[in-house]
């Protein structure tokens, strides 16, 4: 890959150096074995071409390249810290992982959104009616009542309200004990899993349904692996009659 001669955080692209793996392993034994802290500094320096490699697929998200190069280069150095040298793995396949993962973490904290002035207006004057209405009614009051109090409409005051809450990461914590962390993401229910379940259920009691041929074609078939042929010949049928049995045992199924 050709870089341009430019400077990011100070550094200048052009002079970058390149370890061979073989330096890398050295390097990295030295820093385990004698702590020796130059032979990170040494390792953290000899890999900043792959940190810029990385970030260059962030380039088009709006943020800082020096703001990615130095995200990036945490990445980096926790790659080097947690590399395992008993596994047979390059020492790149490993970092990158990491590299990609911490430039994502730091795009996904930093990605807030934008708020245009006039709707931020907007939301400051929706929650002060908010707050009028309720101490007026001895209630929350709707978005109707107070979209009708501010005299604009009620999809404009309910744009308002949400662009002025603030998003909270998934990943926040919201208890820690001992060392266990839970986070919101712990807390939010998964409606893919309830759907799984169901169609468990569902599908479990359409095979209940089935005659107790259709149900041995279907064992034969997908718990043993068995082509057409051979469970017609197990069972003692033709494979066109097993074929048409299995289409509408799943036909079957899928109806309930």
């Amino acid at each position: 890959m050709h870089y341009n001669k430019v400077e990011i955080c100070g550094v200048n692209t052009n002079n970058l150096i390149i370890l061979k793996e073989s330096e890398k392993i050295s390097l990295l034994k030295k820093y385990r074995e004698n702590k020796d802290l130059s032979a990170r500094e040494k390792l953290v320096c000899g890999n900043l071409r792959l940190v810029l490699s990385v970030i260059q697929r962030f380039s088009n998200r709006g943020e800082e390249m020096d703001d990615l190069f130095q995200v990036g280069c945490i990445g980096l150095m926790k790659a080097i810290d947690n590399f395992d040298l008993s596994q047979n793995v390059r020492f790149s396949t490993y970092a990158v992982p990491m590299i990609i993962g911490e430039v994502r973490r730091y795009l996904r904290d930093n990605n807030s959104l934008r708020v245009s002035r006039s709707l931020r207006d907007t939301a400051y004057k929706a929650m002060q009616v908010k707050e009028a209405l309720q101490n007026e009614l001895n209630r929350e009051p709707s978005v109707e009542e107070i979209a009708k109090k501010l005299d604009i409409p009620v999809s404009q005051t309910v744009m308002a309200l949400e662009a002025i809450v603030e998003p909270v990461s998934l990943y926040e914590p919201v208890y820690s004990e001992g060392g266990d962390t839970i986070y919101v993401l712990d807390q939010v229910a998964s409606h893919e899993s309830d759907s799984d379940w169901i169609d468990e259920i569902v599908i479990k009691q359409g095979i209940e349904n089935l005659s107790k041929r259709e149900k041995q074609i279907l064992s034969l078939r997908f718990m043993q692996g068995k082509t057409q042929t051979e469970v017609a010949e197990e069972i003692g049928i033709s494979q066109a009659q097993v074929s048409r049995l299995e289409k509408n045992a799943i036909k079957s199924i899928r109806n309930g």
